[in-house]
């Protein structure tokens, strides 16, 4: 029960939301999001009573063909449920400060998508998975759409548009996949699917209705043409949920769903997506020394990211798959600050052009110290959540293939040298007349940023208090990937 609690309680709420009106609805919103994450501590607590063993509700839904209403909760899960209900209350926060028009609409399209992003960790069942897939992707279309910040609309709505037929492309793939798989096993059930005998050909080639849906989302090079555009072009509060939490379901997804699925397909294309990946963290990093828009900069850095993270999961150790968790863990709360750090600076300057900036620190020391913070935890300094996910990522390359890790590693000195410039670019120096009359941080502003600081150093001072969720959940994937 309490699963169906924590997993309908944003849609209960962007329903009262919505009717709550214009005036209140970032209250309401507010409201659901924190009970949501009052649910996911309770999930944590029943999970450890539970000795770690899984969380589960079942129920018949349709009968022909065989789809229940599945839900699990592991480790894995709850860590992604976790962030997810602690980063959209503060998102939804984020935007006290503006004003929002229809607002009634863009909050209950928030705590809507909410609903989907935890349906796509908790489901047990591949098609209810599909339907939660499928549910999360219209939500934050139409906030990027209508709630867009660029004043070129005809531009705004390509990228956008580019953005919904990538990923409903690569959806049909894999619902393509499911339909093929349940003429094997005759349902949906996840169990059902992990115990499949599918012949080395047949998960050769199923292997790519999967990949390509995930590879889009993470999005893994070269699926991630999409995504620059789209961050740059949606509202800030958009973009914070595609980067900080939307990706993670690609990521979520290959652990949960194709590794332990397709296994023997997982390990002949292993080398080449390990290559993919590893080139878009080169490739990303390098685009990203090159931007002179903050958002985009954050943009190419964070597909840098997730292309470690990636090339991690592949790598089938213990060591990877921990750090990959880590990292969508740290990179969740590390992307949402820098976002909001260039929120801020749009909205005291009417520019995201590096260029333009610089000398904010003089005048808003306060804005400068904790974008410093998040800016040394996004290039993993020691004692910082991402220092951990790397460390780990790394070691486990380093186990697959020496000039992998290399390779990968030019990850750190690059995310230095972008992030530290832009950095030096916009806070140092002397002021002009852009930044001459920037105002420190109100009190809810440096709200948000002492909890994001404050899940920074969490993980990266005590790691094990989280890594040790995860050891029961990636004992099971990797017994069924390594079969």
């Amino acid at each position: 029960m309490l699963l169906l609690i924590t997993l309908f309680l944003p849609l209960l709420f962007a329903l009262l939301t919505y009717l709550s009106g214009n005036r209140y609805a970032k209250y309401v919103a507010l409201l659901g999001g924190l009970l949501a994450f009052v649910g996911c501590n309770l999930l944590k607590q029943s999970l450890v009573s539970n000795q770690l063993e899984p969380l589960g509700y079942t129920h018949d839904w349709i009968a022909n063909p065989l789809i229940a209403f599945s839900l699990t909760v592991d480790g894995l899960a709850l860590s992604l449920i976790a962030l997810t209900t602690f980063l959209i209350p503060l998102i939804v926060f984020t935007t006290y400060s503006k004003t929002i028009e229809n607002a009634k609409a863009f909050y209950s399209l928030i705590l809507l998508m909410e609903f989907g992003l935890l349906g796509v960790f908790m489901a047990a069942d591949g098609f209810l998975y599909y339907v939660f897939w499928e549910l999360a992707l219209i939500p934050i279309y139409f906030i990027a759409l209508l709630w867009g910040e660029n004043r070129d609309k005809a531009f705004r709505n390509r990228a956008i548009f580019k953005f919904f037929v990538y990923t409903l492309a690569g959806s049909l793939f894999m619902l393509i996949g499911f339909i093929y798989l349940y003429q094997y096993s005759g349902s949906f059930s996840i169990q059902s699917l992990y115990t499949l005998n599918l012949s080395n050909t047949e998960q050769v080639v199923l292997f790519w209705a999967f990949f390509i849906a995930f590879a889009i989302k993470i999005p893994v090079f070269p699926f991630h043409t999409w995504q620059p555009d789209t961050y740059k072009e949606a509202p800030t509060a958009g973009t914070m949920l595609l980067s900080g939490i939307m990706l993670k379901m690609g990521l979520y997804s290959l652990l949960r769903w194709l590794l332990p699925v397709l296994p023997h397909g997982v390990e002949f294309w292993t080398p080449y997506v390990i290559v993919l990946a590893t080139i878009g963290v080169l490739y990303g990093s390098i685009i990203a020394i090159k931007q002179d828009d903050l958002k985009k900069l954050l943009a190419y850095s964070s597909f840098a990211h997730v292309g470690l993270i990636t090339a991690g999961i592949f790598t089938l150790t213990r060591e990877g798959m921990q750090g990959a968790i880590v990292q969508m863990f740290a990179h969740g709360f590390n992307v949402v600050g820098l976002f909001y750090a260039a929120e801020i600076i749009l909205q005291r300057t009417g520019t995201l052009s590096i260029s333009q900036l610089g000398g904010i620190r003089s005048v808003a020391p306060k804005f400068a110290t904790v974008f410093m913070i998040v800016v040394l935890a996004s290039v993993a300094l020691p004692t910082t959540n991402a220092f951990i996910g790397e460390f780990l990522l790394l070691f486990a390359s380093f186990q697959y293939n020496t000039w992998l890790a290399v390779a990968a590693g030019f990850t750190i000195i690059f995310s230095a040298v972008y992030m530290l410039r832009m950095y030096q670019l916009s806070m140092l120096g002397e002021t002009n007349e852009k930044t001459a009359g920037f105002q420190d941080l109100n009190w809810q502003e440096m709200l948000v940023f002492v909890l994001i600081i404050m899940g920074i150093f969490q993980i990266g001072l005590v790691p094990s208090s989280f890594l040790g969720m995860m050891e029961n959940s990636i004992d099971q994937i990797l017994s069924f990937s390594l079969r």
